[in-house]
């Protein structure tokens, strides 16, 4: 093995014990998304004690950071990125106490590693809130955070080893019915059912599926049906994601489902408000030169890629949003030792402290910090990154 990876290595399984007390610390605060005051704490105070200089309250978010360590003027500008925040009764299911932690200690070895040797670029930490209801680095891309950014990576726990899964594009439907309240035994002819207009909603959405590509996902829940059996509801609410493989497909998808939910209303003699999320979703972009230099690490850490399909079991994540504006990389690293594990669980979440879930991170961030070894090491990736970008 190369001796400066031999060496980025040391640093890297040097800094694991710290790691593990990071990922504890943070799995135990579980923040919602936009407040992620410790989790934010403790990962800045780690990277400004490694000689990184952090702003906090990036781009109008309080838990928001961005921490720089300079080894000269000029290019490469990695930035890893720090997801923070957890799910609402399920903790860190969405493993992101893994994602924060790798990011930052590979970003920590890397600059270690970098002191003396590299004479040019910038190692960037930023640290991204709220990804669970797709606002943090969307909003960051929209406030121009990633300006002058070469490459964007971060690593993502599954139950598999992938280098390049994509992510379904998504848009966010609030809908309301406004209708008019009634004794519902005495009095039901004077009253306009909103929820009758949700649930007709419903019925025309599992319509509409049977004419939707594969690639199209539409799931919603009902947020307010109603106070009580005896009185007419006057207001019912909706709420919807809708996905799809490019943002076009995704738009039209939309605009198909409002078609639905106007039906519903013009049925039901309901008025209708439609309510769009604050930012859509992009698919992923994936960065073939980033994800070959990833499978190098790979290869030299003795980890074979998983044979699973990437174009199934797909999500949607702000990291889509970045992918559009600067060559982006996220691979999956394996928490789990043999058994399939799904995201979004009580079984996931208690897996990213298992030692298999430890050994994960641990692959990500000797992983990562390899890659952005390679980066600075051979800035012409970089173009070549940036060529297969625009291309």
């Amino acid at each position: 093995m190369d001796p400066a990876k031999r060496k980025i290595l040391t640093i890297a399984d040097r800094l694991a014990p710290r790691a593990d007390r990071m990922l504890r610390e943070i799995t135990s605060y579980a923040e919602l998304p936009l407040e992620e005051t410790r989790t934010s704490e403790t990962l800045s105070a780690f990277l400004s004690k490694r000689g990184f200089r952090v702003k906090r309250g990036v781009a109008g978010m309080e838990t928001a950071f961005r921490a720089e360590f300079a080894f000269g003027k000029g290019r490469p500008v990695v930035a890893f990125l720090c997801e923070m925040d957890a799910l609402p009764g399920l903790g860190h299911a969405c493993g992101h106490n893994i994602v924060g932690v790798a990011s930052a200690c590979a970003a920590a070895a890397l600059a270690e590693f970098g002191k003396g040797v590299f004479r040019a670029g910038k190692v960037i930490v930023l640290g991204t809130p709220a990804e669970e209801t797709g606002y943090g680095k969307a909003r960051m891309v929209e406030k121009g955070v990633f300006r002058g950014i070469d490459a964007a990576m971060m690593v993502h726990p599954s139950s598999r080893r992938h280098v390049a899964k994509g992510c379904l594009a998504l848009a966010k439907l609030h809908f309301t019915y406004h209708g008019r309240a009634a004794h519902a035994a005495a009095y039901p002819e004077h009253g306009i059912n909103a929820l009758d207009g949700v649930l007709l909603l419903f019925n025309g959405v599992s319509a509409l599926r049977q004419q939707l590509p594969d690639t199209v996902r539409v799931h919603g829940i009902v947020t307010e049906g109603g106070r009580a059996p005896n009185i007419i509801p006057e207001r019912a609410k909706a709420y919807f994601y809708v996905r799809g493989e490019t943002l076009a497909e995704m738009r039209d998808a939309v605009a198909r489902v409002k078609a639905c939910a106007a039906g519903a209303a013009t049925a039901t003699r309901c008025r209708l408000e439609v309510e769009e999320g604050t930012y859509p979703l992009s698919p992923m972009k994936v960065n073939p030169v980033l994800a070959d230099a990833y499978r190098r690490a790979l290869t030299l850490l003795g980890l074979p890629e998983s044979g699973a399909a990437t174009n199934r079991n797909r999500g949607s994540s702000d990291i889509g949003n970045v992918s559009q504006v600067v060559p982006t990389l996220q691979p999956n690293v394996p928490i789990t030792s043999g058994a399939r594990v799904e995201i979004h669980t009580h079984a996931f979440e208690e897996a990213t402290t298992k030692p298999s879930g430890i050994e994960g991170m641990m692959e990500g961030i000797r992983a990562l910090a390899l890659t952005g070894y390679d980066l600075f090491s051979d800035p012409s990736l970089v173009l070549v990154a940036w060529e297969t970008f625009r291309g």
